[in-house]
């Protein structure tokens, strides 16, 4: 046994329901309850005990918090933090009017080629800390940046060394040298980039969109990560209408991402699946998009995430707390659902069950707050609630 220490002092703990986390068809369950004068009890990394302060056993070491509220850390399961450069002028220029559209990755894909390793693993190391600082305690990263074999496949050793988990994007855009040879590249990524990405991948994603890849080229795509025995994922509905969200339930996808266009027939393909939704509404405040009908999807009974999609283009936050703010103001999802879509929902759509609450047997990654609910995240938005942060039992931030 290690050493054991003892929270407590917490004006409000949100456990989360761990049957949700680990048994889909217990998602309905979506609205945490918080214990009032709770304490819990970490031992080697991991959650021993948790329940009423009063009922607290006794530890090796005490962290009285005095009154502030903790909550699982945030996961984060959709972001690209391998990349080089910005695009702020890209940024400003939508602020004016210009409206979004996937090319602009191209830009990226330049100054992330001409990146060196030490560069680019900078920056994730950089926006993972920025973060923690706020918040959250587990990342997904992908690639993307790169497009060509050698590009991508450092960009997933990078990722897969920063990040807990690491998604193949290969499939972002087609770089321009292949602007004529599609076919071509579309066989680059799901052969030899496959191939040489496969022992890093804990997923392959896919842009099903237009300005991206349609839907013969995803199912390419996804043919081979499956062949591989790699999960996958899918950018689905983003900017339009479109296959997306169908072919992320048909290929029993761990997520469709975006999700701002959903028909009727999607949202309930959705709710019948395994598939997260996940939801990006920092997209829609960089890009002044509709925001995804969260409320629909909950009603539904379908599965919900939110991340960041921290990104130089359409969306540079790396900011969990702000997301939550924004799917409670504009996607209409009550605070407590939108606490859970950060946390359980989210290592849902990682397929983890051991992140995203804290009942016993969780890994020790907690959220102190600098206030007394986690009702001051949608609350108080903008201000630097996060106190602290702990991953494994140890504090990152």
């Amino acid at each position: 046994m290690g050493k054991t220490l003892l929270v407590t002092g917490i004006g409000e703990l949100t456990v989360n329901n761990p049957q949700a986390v680990d048994n889909p068809s217990a998602r309905r369950d979506s609205t945490p309850e918080p214990y009032a004068d709770a304490a819990f009890v970490v031992e080697d990394g991991r959650i021993a005990w948790y329940g009423p302060a009063f009922d607290a056993p006794a530890a090796d070491e005490r962290l009285d918090l005095g009154g502030k509220a903790v909550i699982p850390g945030f996961v984060d399961s959709h972001a690209h933090l391998v990349f080089a450069g910005d695009r702020a002028a890209e940024f400003a220029a939508r602020m004016t009017g210009t409206p979004y559209a996937a090319g602009g990755i191209r830009t990226t894909v330049a100054a992330t080629r001409a990146a060196d390793d030490d560069q680019l693993r900078a920056n994730v190391r950089r926006l993972v800390h920025e973060m923690a600082r706020q918040g959250t305690t587990t990342v997904e990263c992908k690639t993307g940046y790169g497009l060509t074999l050698e590009d991508e496949l450092r960009s997933l050793r990078i990722a897969k060394e920063e990040c807990d988990a690491a998604t193949f994007l290969g499939a972002h855009v087609v770089p321009a040298e292949y602007a004529d040879l599609r076919a071509a590249y579309v066989d680059l990524v799901r052969g030899p980039m496959l191939d040489a990405c496969a022992e890093y991948a804990d997923f392959v994603d896919v842009f099903c969109e237009r300005g991206a890849y349609n839907e013969a080229e995803t199912r390419l795509i996804l043919d081979a990560a499956k062949a591989r025995g790699i999960p996958v994922r899918l950018h689905a509905n983003q900017l339009g209408h479109g296959p997306g969200v169908r072919l992320a339930v048909e290929y029993e996808a761990a997520s469709a991402d975006h999700c701002t266009y959903l028909s009727d027939g999607d949202i309930e393909a959705l709710a019948c699946s395994e598939t997260v939704a996940t939801l990006l509404p920092g997209v829609e405040f960089s890009t002044r998009s509709p925001y995804p009908d969260a409320r629909a999807l909950l009603d539904a009974g379908a599965s919900v995430a939110i991340a960041t999609d921290c990104n130089p283009g359409s969306c540079y936050t790396s900011s969990m707390p702000f997301c939550f703010a924004l799917a409670v103001r504009e996607m209409r999802m009550s605070p407590g659902e939108a606490l859970y879509a950060a946390t359980a929902g989210g290592a849902r759509a990682l397929r983890r069950g051991d992140i995203g609450h804290l009942a016993v047997g969780a890994r020790a990654d907690f959220t102190v707050l600098d206030a007394p609910s986690f009702l001051h995240l949608a609350y108080r938005p903008g201000v630097p609630l996060i106190h602290s942060v702990w991953k494994n039992g140890d504090r990152v931030g």
